[in-house]
């Protein structure tokens, strides 16, 4: 009988360890796929993100910006086009004054 109970106990002992490892093994496993979702995310974030940056990305798929008007359009590109200007005169004055000194 003793020894009955001895090998009762070892096989209890031995599914007790079991289970727990397994709970082990299974939980290392959830915490390092939820890790690696996580990171997927973080890098797929990362891909929109300089898209983000315009607004372009803001809108859902089905919203449209409102259409400008073709006098609107036509000061902004002229806005734009003054800026360009503006920047090429500051890039020439930098070149003309680095190459005199």
């Amino acid at each position: 009988m003793v020894r009955q109970q001895d090998s009762a106990s070892t096989t209890l002992a031995t599914l007790v360890s079991g289970v727990v490892l397994g709970a082990a093994g299974l939980s290392w496993w959830l915490i390092s796929e939820a890790d690696r979702r996580r990171r997927l995310r973080y890098k797929q974030s990362m891909l929109y993100a300089p898209r983000m940056q315009d607004g372009s990305e803001a809108l859902s798929p089905g919203e449209r910006l409102p259409l400008e008007t073709d006098s609107q359009l036509e000061a902004r590109v002229e806005q734009l086009n003054a800026a360009i200007a503006d920047v090429r005169k500051q890039l020439e004055d930098l070149g003309s004054r680095g190459s005199s000194e």
